[in-house]
């Protein structure tokens, strides 16, 4: 029986209660592209509450507008301020409402393990991710804000974790592994 070619777009969020990122690929068979990226800015926006609500509809706008079949969200990022965690936390249960109100299946993962996934380290920076980012998926420009490919990644990372393309090699590093999979990746200008 032959394999069914898969067709699916995946929703990526970076939570947050100032900036909010977010991206979305659509995997269609073995190829994935972007098919969007932004930032949903709160900094002049009063009372974190006010920002929970706005996170929570501009979600739903996001899964009406792109029609998601999954949800990939970053982890809260565990820090020594607490006060921080707890506003990340709830920025990202209102995202995860809004998901959950659209009946969307919603994968986390942490930050560590998405940067490994677009970089190869768990350690790389935002711009390195963002660069990597831009070469994987022939991106002409990146944001000014980060944060909207810090989403992206997320959604990249989820297909790279349900794709056969990650489970059908087994390769010792990134190197080798584009070469079995003939990936190619363009040479910045």
């Amino acid at each position: 029986m032959a394999k069914q070619s898969k067709d699916r777009i995946i929703l990526g969020i970076d939570p947050g209660t100032n900036i909010m990122g977010y991206g979305v690929v659509h995997e269609k068979g073995k190829n994935v592209e972007c098919i969007g990226f932004g930032i949903v800015d709160m900094h002049k926006m009063e009372g974190h509450f006010n920002k929970l609500k706005h996170i929570y509809e501009r979600t739903l706008q996001l899964i009406d507008g792109f029609k998601p079949d999954e949800l990939a969200i970053e982890a809260p990022f565990q820090g020594k301020n607490v006060q921080s965690m707890l506003k990340l936390g709830r920025a990202q249960g209102a995202a995860i409402a809004a998901a959950l109100t659209r009946q969307i299946p919603i994968f986390e993962y942490a930050p560590r393990k998405i940067k490994l996934a677009i970089t190869g380290s768990g350690a790389a920076s935002k711009e390195q991710v963002a660069g990597m980012l831009q070469k994987l998926l022939n991106l002409d420009e990146l944001p000014q804000k980060l944060d909207a490919t810090d989403g992206l990644a997320a959604a990249l990372c989820h297909y790279y974790q349900r794709a056969d393309i990650v489970t059908d090699a087994k390769c010792k590093d990134w190197k080798e592994y584009i070469a079995k999979k003939n990936i190619k990746i363009p040479n910045k200008k």
